[in-house]
């Protein structure tokens, strides 16, 4: 496996822990629909929270979340809105980002709630 695909994987790792540590229960990950993939569906109370992570092995050429692109955020909104209908859920809708970078031997995290507009 590429290096950033594993770089890649151990961020959702620490990112599906972190958010379990704050009373999330974790939905789905990495679900599909259609071109989109939703890294993590995860629900706190009456809050579906989308979460994309975006890990970095450092900060040199940006942040992680400026990373997330209008065409991904556009799948994401497609994908979730399918999510919802399929599983018939009345529940308020966030999109988050989890930023993931490493600094000197520690990675640290960053949650960014409502990351992309109400939904």
């Amino acid at each position: 496996m590429a290096e950033h695909n594993e770089l890649g994987k151990l961020g959702e790792e620490l990112a599906v822990a972190f958010l379990q540590k704050e009373g999330y229960d974790i939905l789905e990950t990495n679900w599909t629909f259609q071109k989109a993939e939703i890294d993590i569906i995860a629900q706190k109370g009456n809050v579906l929270a989308v979460v994309e992570v975006k890990t970095r092995s450092s900060i040199e050429f940006g942040l992680p979340q400026d990373f997330v692109k209008p065409k991904k955020i556009q799948l994401l909104v497609k994908a979730v809105n399918e999510y919802i209908i399929s599983n018939d859920l009345d529940v308020e809708t966030r999109f988050d980002i989890i930023a993931i970078y490493k600094e000197e031997s520690k990675y640290k995290i960053e949650h960014i709630q409502d990351a992309f507009f109400h939904f």
